[in-house]
């Protein structure tokens, strides 16, 4: 049982270790933004750490900042807020679509590092639970455990939430194809109805001519 229970722990620590990260580079009064697809009424939290790319410089990062910013699908601000050059946000989307999450570095704070290039740490996690920093090195087993799993659950009602998102955006995207199709069906007719009046009254007008030219 004892093996059973390491057995999982590590399993779970394992599936925490592959949450998503990624990083990319800033300079100085830059701005870059990434696209994050969020259902409604879901809490996002996000980590980031903001360095140099050369440690060998020996430039003092302690004056580095990051402003952050987010914005809904209709471009308005949900969140701003300047930081320094490690830190966590969170927000609460109103919306289900593509939301924009924004980083800028401080303007004058870093003029030490003469126009290098920084590098920033993000990682963003979704759901009421996001991954406990100081349980995954604590010694306590079950308290990892019960901190993974309810991360796992967050994780789960996230992904219900997208699959329902996903299928909101399919029948919108259903509905419109059928309106464009009833659209042109309905052009057709309308073309098909003009061509064949617009025949019929030629013949009319021809006939009418060589009646009139006594040539029938």
């Amino acid at each position: 049982m004892r093996m059973g229970l390491r057995g999982i722990g590590f399993l779970l620590q394992c599936y925490l270790v592959l949450t998503a990260a990624m990083y990319f580079d800033l300079g100085e009064q830059e701005e870059k933004c990434i696209i994050e697809e969020i259902p409604e009424d879901m809490l996002v939290t996000g980590y980031f750490l903001l360095e140099p790319w050369d440690f060998r410089s020996g430039a003092n990062s302690a004056h580095l900042g990051v402003t952050v910013t987010v914005r809904d699908p209709n471009h308005e601000v949900l969140m701003t807020k300047r930081y320094g050059k490690n830190g966590k946000f969170t927000f609460t989307s109103h919306a289900s679509s593509q939301h924009l999450l924004c980083f800028q570095t401080n303007s004058t704070r870093f003029s030490v590092f003469a126009g290098e290039r920084l590098k920033l740490h993000l990682d963003v996690q979704m759901g009421e639970h996001s991954i406990d920093r100081s349980a995954e090195r604590t010694k306590d087993n079950l308290q990892m455990m019960e901190s993974s799993l309810s991360h796992l659950i967050d994780q789960m009602t996230y992904i219900t939430r997208q699959q329902e998102y996903q299928r909101e955006k399919e029948e919108m995207f259903r509905q419109i194809s059928e309106d464009t199709n009833s659209n042109v069906l309905w052009w057709a007719v309308v073309q098909t109805s003009i061509l064949l009046s617009v025949g019929f009254w030629q013949m009319k007008r021809l006939k009418d001519f060589f009646i009139a030219k006594k040539l029938v």
